[in-house]
């Protein structure tokens, strides 16, 4: 889909900094309503609009890059998405990154340094806020799992020291569902490693990309957490079995002990039958 730079846009011939901020704001996004009530569109997939000078991209999985807009902008503009966050979280994920734009500069980034492009155009600031939407996107997906890795852990670890099963399937069960919500984050709705709409007419950009997933390590990231969901969904469902094991184990004993029981009053009424 190709992105159109509104008419009144210029080219940058000096040295200006901007800084981006990515928020997660919630699960989803509704976007469609958003399209729907805005007239200054620039693109639909992902959203993205302009306020002021500053330009903001909206993704479906809950983020909202800010570029260059002021306090009192970024204020309001949150202000007005609010009512259209989906499962909004109670801290907000939130990373910044400084951009440097001047026509001297050929799309790069230098090591701790801040984000060079050569220009403001509408298709290659889409192409930042892609990366910035997934990178803060992670960080939140990569603490959920290690909070889910802080609590299997000693489970595992008392398992293999004592070999004891843990008490509390419904707490494994939650993990569980927390591990596949992570899952289901980055395969149905971040898909991270996927490419942005906009390479598709500007291949010129593909560069620029490439350098925005290595500095922050997009696909290593998303990879990682990957295996070590499944060691947590893994792991999780092994603790389970476990406790459905000595669950019927136990109910086991019992029919046993009831069959006991009364075979033995079943004995004691023969015995005092015969007595008399």
């Amino acid at each position: 889909m190709t992105i159109q730079a509104p008419a009144t846009e210029s080219k940058a011939t000096t040295r200006r900094t901007l800084t981006a901020r990515a928020l997660l704001l919630g699960e989803r996004l509704d976007t469609v309503v958003l399209a729907a009530e805005r007239t200054d569109v620039i693109n639909t997939a992902p959203l993205a609009f302009r306020v002021g000078d500053g330009f903001i991209v909206l993704f479906r999985y809950g983020v909202a890059v800010l570029i260059g807009l002021s306090p009192a902008e970024e204020h309001e503009t949150l202000r007005n998405l609010q009512k259209r966050v989906i499962g909004p979280f109670d801290k907000i994920e939130d990373e910044t990154a400084a951009i440097d734009v001047s026509d001297a500069y050929d799309d790069q980034i230098p090591p701790g340094g801040p984000i060079q492009i050569k220009d403001l155009s509408p298709p290659r600031l889409a192409v930042i806020a892609d990366a910035l939407a997934k990178n803060v996107a992670l960080t939140r997906d990569e603490r959920e799992v290690s909070r889910v890795f802080e609590v299997i852990e000693p489970l595992a670890a008392d398992l293999a020291k004592r070999g004891r099963t843990p008490v509390g399937r419904a707490n494994m069960l939650r993990l569980i569902g927390r591990a596949l919500l992570v899952r289901h984050r980055m395969s149905g709705r971040v898909e991270v490693e996927e490419k942005p709409d906009v390479l598709w007419d500007r291949w010129d950009l593909e560069r620029l990309h490439a350098r925005l997933a290595d500095e922050y390590e997009l696909k290593e990231r998303a990879t990682i957490l990957s295996r070590k969901l499944e060691v947590v969904a893994e792991t999780a469902r092994a603790l389970t079995d476990l406790i459905d094991a000595s669950r019927s184990l136990r109910l086991e004993v019992m029919i046993v002990l009831l069959i006991v029981v009364e075979v033995l009053i079943t004995v004691y009424e023969l015995f005092f039958k015969h007595v008399r």
